[in-house]
């Protein structure tokens, strides 16, 4: 198979390759897929925060990770920061319309999975009673 067809027949290949090691889209299914991410723009689907705000909501988030992580949602266009010339300073944070289009799709993934846990947790439990209560 060549690049310039898609494993289904006639179909063109996209571009980017998420399967390529080099590819860039791999950076991104990682800012958007990691831990904090998923769970910053899920929340910020809900509308604009403030950091403090939105640690809140992402329990767990330490300062740091959280900085890091909506600076690489910022910088892949995902998240818009606003700075408020205020004193104290104030910053927004909200999702661009882009990052509003990956949150959508994440939610649906999420709102699947929480439906499912209870056939998850049946399937952990029968994988752990398998293997002595591991």
């Amino acid at each position: 198979m060549d690049s310039t067809t898609d494993r289904t027949e006639g179909v063109p290949d996209l571009a980017y390759d998420v399967f390529s090691r080099q590819c860039p889209s791999r950076g991104t299914l990682e800012h958007v897929t990691g831990r904090w991410g998923a769970l910053t723009l899920g929340a910020l689907h809900d509308g604009s925060f403030r950091f403090n705000e939105l640690r809140r909501r992402v329990d767990g988030v330490s300062e740091k990770m959280l900085s890091q992580t909506l600076h690489a949602l910022e910088r892949d266009g995902l998240v818009h920061r606003e700075a408020q010339p205020t004193n104290p300073p104030r910053v927004d944070y909200e999702l661009t319309p882009l990052g509003r289009e990956f949150a959508e799709r994440l939610l649906t993934l999420v709102h699947y999975m929480e439906g499912r846990m209870d056939d998850v947790l049946a399937a952990r439990k029968r994988y752990d009673e398998a293997r002595g209560g591991r």
